[in-house]
């Protein structure tokens, strides 16, 4: 009877939280009867639900072999065995229970997560919507199906589940939590950051809250308040890695790159094998022209993404590889892994009856951005008789000039930032797209999942991404004979479409200040040859970087122009300088302007010099349009022919050269022989407005002829193929 009332007392200080004292009084119990089922059993629930499993799994095995028929030890041995990830051991335990108690909710909720665990969501979905049957009032077994169906891609039903777990339990932290994370998962970081500070508002320390708050800040752009999130989430546990790299993140949109780069070894020191990171770390490295073990980075990344390992998002990888197998690779890597086909598609199999085409754009860069710089005057003129066009936009409206003159350029301009992405692909189908343009690709703010939805029967990869998305859902890709040949077939996803000339669009209205500026402005020293590059610091790479110092040493008096991203860039560029034996004032470094200044200070350049493997793109148009010749050296893969394709299309493709070699040669000549880089200068400020490149007219009727041509396959029931659209330049424009 003693035993009897200690056990009950042992329960009670269970039930209040007591852990410690009702594990005493277990083992207090068991010292003088050591075959007491129900104190074994307890004390074996104690150890696991205590992080010592092991322990406890031994010890409720031996509670069973007392008492095989009970339903609950079976169940609590499952819980233990699935903390020591013995998750096949965990369903039988969790089998025998159901056996012995064919109604037991608990028993199946926890034989869901244990199927979770391995991998299998149809199952867990299965055995969550038993328990639910069982017990319709069971929040834990709502919230654990929603879970299931987020494994399973189906964010939108896993709300559902999410609410009805909220709403049996308004203190539910955890279901908020998660809610979060299926409303993250949709695109919808506001609605999200909302669940993620109840959880918080719950229970302050819970870890997961304070990282998916970081998480949704990132997305909105609250880089201060997201490293407050991060910061707080590391103080209540230093080992979070995803906290790590979160902060990592956010210190890269601050351009705070040192700091990012210790955040993310911090993470790979306690993860090693952390996918993901590899390409995080070395692309801030190059925000820095940090080269320190560039070679030996760069092999370990690019075999990672040969082997299969996520290691990367593509776009970092254009940046380093010349490789057009790789960048597929990767792309088919961060397709599979991130933005799968839906399972819920929008559209399928339409055809659409309209008597004219109906082409959306869809993009997060319409305002003052590089993008709506070079396509302002052709959405102006695509042609009203024969195409619809419509503008899903994705990104803030920053009451520029810019963001009012697209506005009024399409026939309707819809805002969709706040919309999840089946909401936008929703909108899209409702508005009858036939033709719908990604301009995003993989670049930021991209939002690929609206295209996985399919809403617009042909679906195509233009401009803002350089490369192949590796994604089914794309259909074709956008670009000319200089960036791709049927021999890259094998490279792309896509179709091919071959625009004549250039595949890229220019706006003639681009203005260009009045302003004169002078050397002394600018820092540099009259009478020098001034070579420049304003492309980004992360495309130079020490290759093109040693290019550039052999250039400077052949050429006297000569200077290099660089934009200054950071401090700490330039810093590293003159140590590399120094180190080639070159003298770091050599290097000059410029900062931002706006666009018209920008362009007006391209007058104190005699040459721009590019970069490999990723070319300049809208900066060598730039320099083009303010009458400054590009010297390049063109590439295998497609960001890395660019260049090399403006050059054709405005009628100078004697600066694109074949080889390193080539290139540096070719500047040297151009910098000592002045009357022939006179001549090209010449070319170029005669010909400019009437080469293809600035012919912004023509170049609207290549592209919509590109569309005709997609459209009538599809309208006729045939499958994308590759496009070769015949040049117009006899039509007047």
């Amino acid at each position: 009877m003693v035993v009897q009332e200690q056990f009950q007392q042992a329960l009670f200080l269970f039930s209040q939280g007591r852990i410690v004292e009702a594990e005493h009084l277990c083992e207090n119990i068991l010292r003088y009867k050591p075959r007491y089922f129900d104190a074994l059993h307890l004390l074996g629930v104690i150890l696991c639900d205590t992080q010592r499993s092991e322990r406890g799994v031994a010890v409720l095995q031996k509670a069973l072999k007392i008492n095989r028929s009970s339903a609950l030890a079976h169940n609590n041995l499952g819980n233990g065995l699935r903390n020591l990830k013995l998750f096949r051991k965990a369903i039988a335990s969790y089998d025998k229970a159901i056996a012995l108690k064919p109604d037991y909710a608990f028993a199946y909720n926890n034989r869901g997560n244990a199927f979770k665990d391995l991998g299998f969501p149809e199952e867990a979905l299965k055995n969550c919507d038993k328990a639910i049957l069982l017990n319709p009032q069971y929040s834990d077994a709502y919230n654990n199906r929603g879970t299931a169906l987020m494994d399973l891609r189906r964010p939108e039903d896993a709300l559902k589940s999410y609410d009805k777990a909220i709403a049996l339990n308004s203190n539910y932290f955890q279901a908020f939590n998660n809610r979060a994370n299926a409303l993250l998962d949709l695109h919808l970081p506001e609605d999200a950051l909302k669940d993620y500070r109840k959880a918080i508002s719950l229970n302050r320390s819970y870890v997961n809250g304070w990282v998916g708050c970081g998480h949704a800040l990132l997305i909105l752009a609250c880089y201060a308040d997201a490293l407050l999130a991060y910061d707080e989430s590391l103080t209540l546990s230093p080992n979070r890695t995803d906290a790590w790299v979160g902060r990592g993140n956010v210190l890269c949109q601050l351009r705070r790159y040192d700091e990012a780069i210790a955040a993310y070894d911090k993470a790979l020191s306690i993860k090693p094998d952390l996918e993901g990171i590899e390409g995080s770390r070395l692309s801030t490295k190059m925000n820095l022209c940090n080269w320190e073990r560039f070679d030996e980075e760069l092999n370990t990344l690019t075999e990672c993404v040969r082997s299969g390992k996520a290691s990367t998002d593509p776009l970092v990888m254009l940046r380093l590889s010349d490789s057009s197998e790789v960048h597929l690779r990767c792309a088919r890597l961060e397709i599979a892994a991130k933005h799968p086909q839906k399972v819920r598609s929008v559209v399928q199999n339409t055809i659409y009856e309209h008597e004219k085409i109906h082409v959306g754009y869809v993009s997060a860069d319409l305002h003052k951005h590089a993008t709506a710089y070079l396509m302002a005057e052709l959405f102006e003129l695509h042609d009203e008789a024969r195409f619809s066009v419509t503008a899903f936009s994705l990104g803030r409206d920053d009451e520029s000039d810019m963001r009012r003159r697209l506005v009024g350029a399409f026939d309707r301009f819809i805002d969709c930032r706040m919309l999840s992405d089946y909401q936008v692909a929703s909108a899209i189908a409702g508005a009858e797209i036939d033709i719908l343009i990604d301009l995003k690709g993989f670049t930021q703010d991209a939002r690929t999942n609206i295209f996985a939805h399919r809403p617009a029967p042909v679906q195509v990869n233009y401009l803002g991404y350089p490369g192949t998305m590796g994604a089914p859902y794309i259909d074709y890709i956008i670009g000319d004979a200089t960036l791709f040949s049927a021999a890259d077939e094998p490279f792309y996803t896509e179709k091919l479409v071959q625009l004549p000339n250039s595949y890229q669009p220019n706006d003639r209205k681009r203005q260009i200040s009045s302003k004169v500026f002078t050397r002394t402005e600018m820092e540099l020293p009259e009478g020098s040859f001034v070579f420049c590059c304003f492309n980004d610091n992360y495309k130079i790479l020490p290759s093109t970087f040693a290019s550039w110092m052999r250039i400077l040493k052949s050429v006297d008096k000569s200077i290099l122009w660089l934009l200054a991203e950071t401090k700490t860039a330039a810093l590293n560029l003159k140590k590399e300088a120094e180190i080639c034996s070159i003298d770091p004032n050599r290097l000059v470094f410029a900062n931002r302007l706006d666009l018209p200044e920008h362009l007006a200070r391209h007058q104190l350049a005699d040459l721009f010099l590019d970069t490999l493997p990723y070319n300049a793109h809208t900066t060598a148009s730039d320099a083009l349009w303010a009458g400054v010749p590009v010297l390049t050296q063109i590439g295998n893969a497609f960001a890395g022919r660019v260049a090399a394709s403006l050059l054709n299309a405005v009628g100078l493709p004697e600066l694109i050269t074949h080889s390193a070699e080539e290139y540096e040669a070719l500047a040297i000549e151009l910098a000592l022989h002045s009357e022939k880089l006179k001549a090209i200068r010449q070319k170029l400020a005669r010909d400019r407005l009437t080469t293809p490149l600035f012919n912004t007219p023509l170049y609207t009727r290549h592209l919509e002829a590109a569309y005709e041509a997609m459209y009538q396959r599809y309208q006729a029931g045939l499958p994308p193929d590759h496009i070769v659209i015949a040049d117009r330049s006899d039509a007047k424009g």
